[in-house]
């Protein structure tokens, strides 16, 4: 989990995305609209915006309201006026509200700036996981004169968003060096837009459409379907403050991310944020109270598992405020919040480490031996454990960029093997039955090399040279299996890595959203457990990550469980999205995979929260995906996932409509599931905020049923004896 200036970001393959500076943009600045200025009227109140506009929301006007937040960054003041921020440094505002639903026709607000600042201001929208909406520039088009040197800007919807998707944040940025003056702000308002687009789930049959036959083959050996394949990501920055993701039907929840690498069990709720978020120790929730034991209570609560990560970095937060590369102690660097650095100089440089004693501890296996202990303690008497997992902490392989400040050394072979002993051993003795996943890795290159061969360069590799050239994971599950017969003691019962799609625009940021983009999200699923699919990235390899598990295990450490500690395939809040969500989850009951972790959970109303809940509660009312898994057979452009009750009496489908423009005249075989079935039934997803809705029937005759699917849309059968 990561926080850069307020905002999530990824930092397993983490890209710095450079929009290009235009400093020379064709219209008029602000110096030349002033000097035409005719000082007439005041600031933009809500009565006068009203009559060139219904006002939908008022974000800002002399303070924030209607719940809206101020997410940073600029220095600024920000209450009892106009807000005044220092936009140099290419600064910037974030207001925020999450949940934010309706129907916007523009943004609107007051700008007063420094005649010398010219043109310098961006706007955009965005959202968790979704980067891909246009940035606008402030026009003379957009800007007219108001009083006390102030102009009045009126951004339209269709310019900053053109594709509709939901945003909960509004952002103003320099797009140039600016100087050290204030600029003010104040009546941001969100304008009313035109009235929603019907529900048009009818309209399927006025649509061009293909034909596919879809089967069910109930005679197929089947497995049960874990109940933790609906696994979401602990985030403290939001906690408290997203009660919708109970409503999306989780089953485990992970205590995760970088930041746990950190985590300081004995002082409650100490954190480092690392290279996230200026290598700052922090309470995250705002809360001293609140520690592991409120968050083992809160999934007991809502009646999910608990994934728990342990940190074996060897070092753990101090307090809640230290920072590792103080500006007061180390110079000028290349982004700051208040005395934090980002441990860089102007120039991108990395500032030497300093003393990890600045911010942190030393945890050794016996500081986590104690924790395991003190949850064993707290579950005593109790009915259930509170812990399903643990986990030995998180992406060791990147330790050294994003743990730069105590652990800049690359990590190796030994080392990833002796911390994963030395750790494991005292969980394994402080809580005998319990389950231990690792090694927690982020991504492609970390299956096959370490971070010392990364360092050095995968031609040269010379760590793995060192281990008979023998890929990293393949060598690690060995060593540990051998550790097993020589000691007696099992360390590893389960395989975790991590998992994101690689390809540019899919996920990450830019977030893209295009139709190329989103052919190629949903492409890009079939990494998981496609051998005839090659990744179209730099990777550019056959990954079938699944069946390469199995194939790990099978060969190194037999009878180990799967896990997929985090993924995200990206455009939460689009059609593509969630299609790619709802297929993910799908093969993860398709492939037996024993648990999986969103990252970190969809955002409210998102395509991706939809595609969840087509699996955990697509009525509104708990109906869910059931508990064992029926092989089905799709096509390339229908993917059709398959569960039925222990009666065999009833079953759930999900099915995938692929294709972007056609509806799927679907023929569904049921010859090999005995007695005649009747449909029960039907939801239909296809794009936006409403969710699911209920679809017509479908139609069962004989040995076959029949259903038309909207494009690009994820549906929910019922069928019953």
């Amino acid at each position: 989990m990561q926080r850069q200036g307020q905002t999530l970001l990824r930092p397993a393959f983490f890209r710095l995305h450079c929009r290009k500076i235009v400093e020379d943009v064709a219209m008029l600045s602000f110096a030349r609209i002033l000097c035409l200025v005719a000082l007439v009227g005041g600031p933009l109140t809500a009565n006068a915006a009203a009559n060139s506009g219904e006002i939908a929301e008022i974000v800002y006007d002399s303070g924030l309201k209607n719940a809206w937040q101020d997410w940073g960054w600029a220095p600024r003041t920000a209450a009892g006026g106009p807000a005044r921020l220092k936009m140099g440094k290419y600064a910037g505002w974030i207001l925020a509200k999450r949940g934010l639903m309706g129907n916007f026709g523009a943004v609107g607000f007051d700008l007063k700036a420094p005649n010398a600042f010219g043109d310098f201001l961006e706007v955009y929208l965005t959202s968790d996981g979704d980067e891909s909406f246009k940035h606008l520039p402030v026009s003379a088009a957009q800007a007219e004169p108001q009083a006390a040197g102030f102009v009045r800007v009126r951004l339209p919807m269709q310019e900053l968003n053109p594709n509709g998707s939901p945003f909960d944040r509004i952002v103003f940025r320099a797009i140039k060096g600016v100087g050290d003056e204030e600029v003010l702000l104040d009546k941001i308002v969100l304008f009313a837009g035109g009235p929603p687009p019907a529900p048009h789930l009818a309209d399927a049959s006025t649509l061009p459409s293909h034909k596919v036959r879809l089967h069910l083959d109930c005679r197929a050996p089947t497995h049960p379907i874990s109940p933790y394949i609906y696994g979401i990501a602990f985030n403290p920055q939001r906690h408290g403050k997203d009660a919708y993701l109970w409503d999306l039907g989780p089953t485990i929840r992970r205590w995760g991310g970088n930041n746990t690498s950190r985590y300081n069990w004995k002082l409650g709720n100490a954190w480092n944020a690392a290279f996230d978020y200026f290598f700052q120790n922090a309470n995250y929730t705002n809360d001293d109270a609140y520690s592991w034991k409120n968050f083992l209570a809160e999934d007991a609560e809502h009646h999910v598992g608990t994934a728990l990560t342990l940190p074996m970095l060897g070092w753990v937060a101090k307090d809640t405020e230290s920072a590792s590369f103080p500006v007061s102690l180390f110079g000028e660097q290349q982004y700051a919040a208040g005395d934090n650095g980002n441990g860089k100089r102007p120039n991108g440089s990395l500032i030497p480490c300093g003393d990890p004693t600045r911010t942190s501890v030393p945890a050794s296996p016996a500081f986590v031996g104690e924790w395991v202990r003190s949850i064993a303690a707290y579950d005593k008497g109790k009915s259930q454990r509170s812990v399903t997992h643990y986990i030995m902490d998180n992406e060791p392989a990147l330790w050294n960029s994003t743990h730069r400040d105590v652990h800049p050394q690359a990590l190796t072979y030994d080392e990833l093997l002796k911390k994963t002993v030395d750790y494991a051993t005292v969980v394994r003795k402080a809580d005998p039955q319990a389950l231990i996943a690792g090694p927690a890795e982020w991504g492609w290159p970390n299956y096959f090399f370490s971070a010392r061969d990364a360092e050095v360069g995968f031609a040269a590799k010379p760590d793995r040279l060192a281990h008979g050239d023998e890929p990293l994971l393949a060598w690690y599950l060995r060593q540990l299996r051998a550790h097993q017969k020589k000691t007696g003691t099992r360390l590893l019962d389960i395989l975790d890595l991590h998992f994101y799609p690689q390809a540019d625009g899919v996920y990450g940021h830019p977030d893209r959203t295009d139709p190329a983009a989103a052919a190629l999200r949903l492409r890009a699923t079939r990494g998981l457990w496609d051998p005839t699919y090659r990744d179209e990235s730099w990777i550019n390899d056959a990954i079938e990550l699944l069946p390469r598990m199995r194939r790990l295990i099978a060969e190194n450490y037999p009878g180990l469980k799967i896990s997929i500690g985090e993924y995200n395939f990206g455009g939460e809040r689009h059609i593509s999205g969630g299609l790619a969500q709802a297929e993910a989850l799908g093969r993860f009951a398709q492939a037996d995979v024993y648990s999986a972790y969103y990252w970190t959970y969809p955002p409210q109303g998102s395509a991706a929260a939809h595609a969840f809940m087509a699996y955990r509660n697509y009525d509104q009312k708990g109906g869910h995906f059931l508990a064992n898994y029926v092989p089905a057979r799709g096509d390339r452009r229908t993917s059709i996932f398959a569960s039925t009750n222990a009666a065999r009496d009833r079953m759930v489908l999900v099915v995938l409509n692929l294709d972007p423009q056609q509806a799927a005249d679907v023929q569904l075989d049921l010859g090999t599931c005995g007695a005649p079935w009747r449909p029960g039934r039907s939801f239909a997803y296809a794009g936006g905020a409403q969710g699911l809705l209920p679809a017509p029937p479908g139609m069962v005759r004989g040995t076959s049923a029949a259903y038309r699917l909207l494009p690009y849309s994820i549906n929910v059968l019922e069928l019953q004896r």
